[in-house]
């Protein structure tokens, strides 16, 4: 993903004001959710996987509800930055998704999101239980901050002068 993607996501969902951010696992899909202002990803729940159509309703309500106007996708590349099987998994339920959630979609570079909450929860002490508890859907607002983080930097400037006067 560049700048100008990301450019381009940021105005086909400019029609509603939230954006929604996912890490898709196998087994459950964290999401998260941005404020109205799209500067602070917030956690918002893990779902656990049973089937695709369900899954993508529960989504769908998730998105009416709060007025949401495009997702955040983590695409799992691997280290060098080539996809693999996960990131092609990613991509196809975005496809799929697609006929159930007319949303714009972006697909944002998670490399590492897991392990840095990961990390940040165990330095918090949190039990193995309260960290599978977490992880997902703050690894989706992890994506969805550094999505909003990039987004923010391609403002228009804000009035503020740069240089010293």
């Amino acid at each position: 993903m560049n700048r100008n993607e990301i450019a381009a996501f940021a105005e086909a969902s400019a029609g509603q004001p939230r954006l929604i951010g996912l890490d898709l696992g196998t087994k459950t899909i964290g999401v998260a959710l941005s404020d109205v202002g799209r500067r602070i990803g917030s956690p918002l729940e893990t779902i656990r996987r049973v089937k695709f159509t369900p899954d993508a309703q529960r989504l769908a309500t998730l998105c009416a509800h709060h007025g949401v106007g495009g997702l955040v996708i983590g695409l799992p590349l691997n280290m060098d930055g080539t996809e693999g099987p996960r990131a092609q998994s990613s991509r196809s339920f975005a496809r799929n998704l697609k006929p159930i959630l007319p949303l714009p979609v972006l697909f944002f570079d998670e490399r590492l999101s897991t392990a840095a909450v990961t990390r940040t929860l165990l330095e918090a002490d949190a039990s193995r239980a309260r960290r599978g508890e977490l992880v997902d859907k703050l690894a989706a607002a992890y994506i969805l901050q550094a999505c909003l983080d990039v987004m923010g930097g391609l403002a228009p400037h804000d009035g503020f002068d740069d240089e010293a006067e």
